[in-house]
């Protein structure tokens, strides 16, 4: 599992990009949210994924909210 958090959202499209731990941005397709509804994700919400390449290069799927906790 990888961990990041959602850098950007593009509603209309389906779409959006996860900033990786290590640096690196990594494409998501509204299908890959597992526990959670695309449209009330938000930028900079916790998340961990898999990776798996695909022909443009690689992309997170089973993508599951981390949940912050109240302290």
């Amino acid at each position: 599992m990888h961990s990041g958090k959602i850098k950007k959202v593009i509603r209309d499209r389906g779409f959006g990009f996860i900033s990786d731990t290590d640096g690196r941005e990594v494409f998501f397709h509204r299908s890959s949210i597992m526990d959670s509804n695309f449209d009330v994700l938000k930028e900079d919400e916790r998340v961990e994924f898999e990776v798996e390449k695909s022909p443009k290069g690689p992309c997170a799927i089973n993508i599951k909210l981390i949940k912050e906790e109240a302290l």
